[in-house]
């Protein structure tokens, strides 16, 4: 798990799903790897995670942000896209 993006309204983690441990024989790693993307709306208390081709789209754009640095404002607003999905209310565990 990474922390991509944090700000008062939003925050962005990487997660790597089926990540093998590092004391983990390669016999056991997973054929099928799934990352994905779970972006929190700080102000709705709610979650979406993003993974299968939504993860890939969001990973595009964070490359084309790679190349070309977004502004603040730019990154909220895309997050503020994503964030009409988020239906699931965050909780502790």
């Amino acid at each position: 798990m990474q922390m991509l993006y944090e700000s008062d309204t939003f925050s962005v983690l990487q997660i790597h799903a089926n990540a093998p441990e590092e004391s983990a024989p390669a016999s056991s790693v997973p054929q099928l790897v799934r990352h994905g993307f779970e972006i929190v709306d700080k102000r709705s208390n709610k979650e979406v995670y993003l993974d299968g081709s939504w993860a890939e789209m969001f990973q595009q754009r964070l490359s084309a942000w790679a190349q070309n640095t977004p502004t603040q404002e730019e990154v909220e607003d895309t997050l503020e896209g994503y964030s009409g999905l988020a239906h699931t209310p965050v909780s502790l565990h």
